[in-house]
This record gives C-alpha cells, structure tokens and sequence, in this order.
C-alpha cells in the first residue's frame, strides 16, 4: 500500500462526521513485529500536532486462522484495560471497512523504551513492582460483553505444546523430559478464567528510564491476549530469555519475584507461587518451541530468511533453561 493512500485511509478514520479532514503526514514503517504492521505518523488538529501509531494486520493475515482475537478485538481490550487502571495507550480510532485499510487501529504514541537489554540493564525494584500491579488489573478487567477469546488450562496447553513439537520431527529429550513433568504436575484447571495479557514480558513493555527507578508507560502487544489462568503471565515473564542475560533477577532481567508479587498483591491480586512456577516451565518450554518451529521453517526453505535461523538455534538455549529449572544445582559454595 502506498504512503498517499495511507495517509488518505488515516485521514479518514480521524475525521468525525461533518468535521474538516484531519491532515496526516510523517507516515514511516517501523521495525519489529512479525505478525503486525506498525506506522508511526502525525495528525495535524486544531490543538496541535498528535504523534500517533497504526497497527495494521499485512495483506493475507485472515488466512492465518491463528486464534488470535483480532485487531479490533485488541483495541477494545486495551480500552478495558485503561478502564481498569493498566497503563496502555489510548485508542484513538478503530478502523472500518470504508477507510480502506483493513483491520487495525490507530493509538497514542508513548515515549519511553522497549529494547529490553535497556531495560534490563540495571536492578528497578520499582519497576518490578508496578509491573506486578499492572498485571493484577489485567486480569481483573471486566470481559462482560468483551469479543470473543480463546479459552485455555493448563492441561490443554501441554498437549498444545506436545502436538506441535510433535509436528517437527525432531528429537530432543529435554522437552520430552519437560512434557512428561507438565503433565505430572499440572495444576487443576481454574474454575473461572481470567483475561491474560499472553505475552507479557521485556520487549513488550514500554519504560520511561528517565524516571527514578523507572516508570511504566506502556503494556503493549495484546494479540495473543485470551482467557486462562492469570499465573501464566506471571511465569512467561520470568522465562530466561527475557532477561537479555541478567539471568540473576528472574523477573525481566529488572526485579525479583518478591518485588513482582508485592505489586501484584497490591493491586488486588492472589499469588500461587506453584502454579507460577509450573506456568514458568511451560513458557520456558513454549519459547523452545518456537525456536524450533522457526528453524524448521528456515531448513524446509518455506521462510529462507536469516532471522529464522538465528532464532532457531536459540532452542538449545530453551533446553538449558528446563534443566535448571527442573533439575536445578546446587550452589558452589
């Protein structure tokens, strides 16, 4: 799609009914995201100029049939979220069918920092704490008349995770080690799912480093978002992959456990640290698989790029992850 028709479908989607068009200009690609399109861009109003953000499903994304809610179903739960208290940006603008643009929405730009070895790269108590609280509210947001999600437990996710490695072909008996312990030790199925957040974790946080101790922006990318368990957002954020290799504080590369479950304790929430773990094996699990799925698809030629390859090789890494969460060693003293 063209920059002009872009800005003409952006225009559009900002302009209320009877209003002078909403000029827009500044429209550039940005990098990162492999599922979504994201255009930074400028609305020139009568108050001033707005720098906002598109997020926009590509060409041929309702062929993916991913389970994933969808762009307005993501938009819509954001604005549940700041309802509820959780720093999100605001939606602007939803798009319609007669902006031309497909599916997606157009959102505050916040400043602040996502590369997560940034954020990592010093000890944030702080941050770690708002981070727990800011969970709490998500998975206390009210789904009453909310879109459709997909609905998970735990024992659904582990021949999830089983099926798909399955597909692979590929022997590998630390994952097996793994499923066999998933499985043994699954935790009952929660009585009423909650919504999660599904990929919440550095990277897809947005942190004003500026502030003393740092300070929360942002909580972005709710496209995998759906209802389960709310200990599983806790456990995918302490998986070892995302702390950019501050491996010694678990939550992020930032904080500690303790400094995350006060936060989430504050803002209402309940703590089961089992089932925390337990979720933190499985995420630790889940990464390993993508990281297969992406070097399969790069050995098969069916995604011949050169990123598929590097993540690929990072399934090791997922490997060493489970063994020391699984069969941890003892301390050298």
């Amino acid at each position: 799609m063209t920059t002009a028709a872009l800005a003409k479908g952006l225009s559009a989607a900002l302009t209320t009914d009877g209003a002078a068009p909403v000029p827009v200009r500044a429209i550039e690609r940005l990098s990162g995201g492999a599922s979504q399109e994201t255009w930074a861009f400028e609305a020139v109003t009568a108050a001033g100029v707005e720098p906002l953000i598109l997020r926009r499903a590509p060409p041929g994304a309702e062929l993916r049939g991913n389970g994933n809610p969808g762009l307005a179903a993501e938009a819509e739960l954001i604005r549940r979220a700041a309802a509820a208290g959780v720093p999100v940006p605001a939606v602007v603008a939803v798009l319609q069918p007669a902006h031309g643009l497909g599916e997606g929405f157009v959102m505050q730009r916040l400043r602040g920092e996502t590369l997560g070895r940034r954020v990592a790269a010093a000890h944030r108590p702080a941050l770690a704490w708002q981070v727990g609280a800011a969970l709490a509210r998500i998975h206390a947001v009210d789904l009453a008349g909310a879109p459709a999600l997909r609905r998970t437990q735990p024992r659904a996710e582990v021949q999830h995770l089983a099926d798909w490695h399955a597909r692979h072909g590929t022997v590998r008996p630390v994952f097996q080690l793994a499923l066999r312990w998933l499985a043994d030790h699954a935790p009952a199925d929660v009585p009423a799912p909650a919504l999660v957040h599904g990929d919440f974790r550095n990277g897809n946080l947005m942190v004003d480093l500026e502030a003393e101790g740092g300070q929360l922006v942002g909580v972005l990318d709710w496209e995998l978002a759906h209802q389960g368990d709310p200990m599983a957002d806790l456990g995918w954020l302490g998986v070892n992959s995302w702390r950019y290799g501050r491996h010694q504080r678990p939550v992020g590369g930032f904080g500690h456990w303790a400094q995350l479950f006060d936060g989430y304790r504050s803002a209402g929430g309940t703590v089961d640290e089992a089932r925390v773990h337990w979720w933190q094996v499985l995420g630790s699990l889940r990464w390993g698989v993508i990281c297969e799925s992406m070097g399969e698809a790069w050995l098969s030629g069916a995604e011949p790029v050169m990123e598929k390859a590097a993540i690929g090789r990072r399934a090791s890494e997922a490997e060493i992850d489970l063994l020391e969460l699984l069969l941890p060693r003892p301390p050298v003293n």
